[in-house]
């Protein structure tokens, strides 16, 4: 998630929960120059991502800078190189980047010939049903099924969709058993509940992704893998760790604030009754403001038994 689970935020996550097998970086957008810009540096770092199962997802429609970046960082150590097919920004979909790259299956043909012509990394792909009919995705999935990718990542929307009403839950019925390569699911995975039933809806599918819901109940997929459901005196150390962690990387603490800001939008999402308490998070001017809003949720606000997103609204 852009803005939000960069490096600083996996390494933290990764240490006060365990269980998750991989983290999907936000997306790096390579360009024809063949070098990564130093702030993408710094997110796929071996140092900045030790000891976190971290995959690096590439944003283009351009199969040369999808190449060279996909190589570039397998030689840093990374095995597994993601394609985003997903993203229904409209500012990404408008250069045919994203869930924009959907409406060209034919040159999304070609660009998958090049690519496993040349790329050293396994490449794994996050897609959605199409651009506006789900029906799209017949089309597509001829497309994916003709090369080896290692995993299919399928979020069952369509991109006019954006996240907005349900998954296109029988689309992904229709559409799993006639994928040939292992597939993800991804898609309002917001409970221990909704992920049961995602797998006993489908037991073919191997693993799920989760995003949004992750950031609002961080221990998520630790209770998921059998461990402990976090309070919160575990929370609020998660909390105070990642800002300082953010004021060391930024070397500002009002930026770090900034940061934990994005971070909340998700997470208040877990406590009750946290409207006014959300207002003056929000409207904190300084650190010291802020820091003592956050502390006052932990404090007087019960934590829910599961998240219960407010983005849905």
């Amino acid at each position: 998630m852009e803005g939000v689970t960069g490096a600083v935020y996996r390494r933290a996550h990764h240490a006060y929960f365990p269980g998750i097998d991989k983290y999907f970086m936000p997306f790096i957008t390579p360009t024809a120059n063949g070098r990564l810009t130093p702030r993408q540096k710094r997110d796929v770092a071996a140092e900045a991502n030790a000891g976190v199962p971290a995959v690096p997802q590439l944003l283009t429609r351009s199969a040369p800078d999808f190449i060279w970046a996909a190589n570039a960082l397998a030689e840093m150590g990374y095995p597994e190189v993601n394609l985003n097919l997903g993203c229904p920004s409209g500012t990404v979909t408008a250069k045919g980047k994203g869930a924009g790259f959907l409406a060209h299956p034919d040159e999304l043909d070609r660009f998958f010939d090049a690519v496993f012509s040349a790329c050293r990394a396994a490449v794994s792909v996050k897609t959605r049903l199409g651009v506006r009919d789900p029906a799209e995705f017949d089309r597509l999935l001829a497309v994916y099924n003709r090369y080896p990718i290692a995993e299919l990542t399928i979020h069952p929307r369509v991109r006019v969709d954006f996240y907005r009403g349900g998954v296109r839950e029988a689309a992904f019925a229709a559409a799993l058993p006639q994928c040939r390569m292992p597939v993800c699911y991804n898609g309002d995975v917001v409970s221990e509940a909704v992920a049961a039933a995602v797998g006993a809806r489908y037991p073919a599918v191997r693993a799920v992704m989760i995003g949004r819901g992750l950031v609002g109940d961080p221990s998520l997929v630790t209770r998921l893998r059998g461990g402990p459901r976090a309070d919160k005196t575990v929370l609020e150390a998660f909390h105070n760790t990642l800002y300082e962690r953010y004021c060391a990387a930024f070397g500002d603490r009002r930026i770090a604030m900034l940061r934990m800001k994005e971070v909340w939008f998700y997470h208040l999402n877990l406590f009750a009754d946290s409207e006014k308490y959300g207002k003056r998070l929000r409207k904190a001017a300084g650190p010291d403001d802020f820091l003592a809003a956050a502390a006052a949720v932990f404090r007087d606000l019960p934590l829910r038994e599961q998240v219960e997103p407010g983005w849905f609204r």
